[in-house]
């Protein structure tokens, strides 16, 4: 019966093994620099994100003025306390001139 040789078989080297030779000579540029690349392109990209995120919400709730928040002009008349109240009271003249008490019928079954 034949005896196993004390060699591997490696007919030919293959791509695997010379990355793995590199990889046990180099640790650092092949572990370590794939790692700090992803870092900082990590970092410049998220960077961007939150500034996107920030533009966004500053657009939605920009300060506005106080006349645009409640949709007024900027030509409308003054207002007087004065000249409001003299406008309420004609109104409340007007009402009570045309205003008459009239009496309701009594429901059934109420006595007066």
């Amino acid at each position: 019966m034949p005896t196993f040789s004390s060699k591997p078989y490696n007919p030919t080297p293959s791509v695997f093994n010379s990355w793995s030779s590199r990889a046990k000579r180099h640790p650092l540029l092949f572990f370590g620099m794939p790692f700090v690349l992803t870092m900082v392109g990590a970092s410049f990209g998220l960077a961007q994100l939150t500034q996107t995120r920030y533009d966004h919400r500053d657009m939605r709730h920009r300060k506005v003025a106080k006349e645009e928040a409640l949709g007024m002009e900027k030509n409308r008349r003054q207002f007087s306390l004065q000249e409001e109240y003299w406008r309420l009271q004609a109104q409340e003249e007007e009402e009570e001139e045309d205003w008459q008490q009239v009496r309701i019928e009594r429901p059934p079954g109420v006595d007066q």
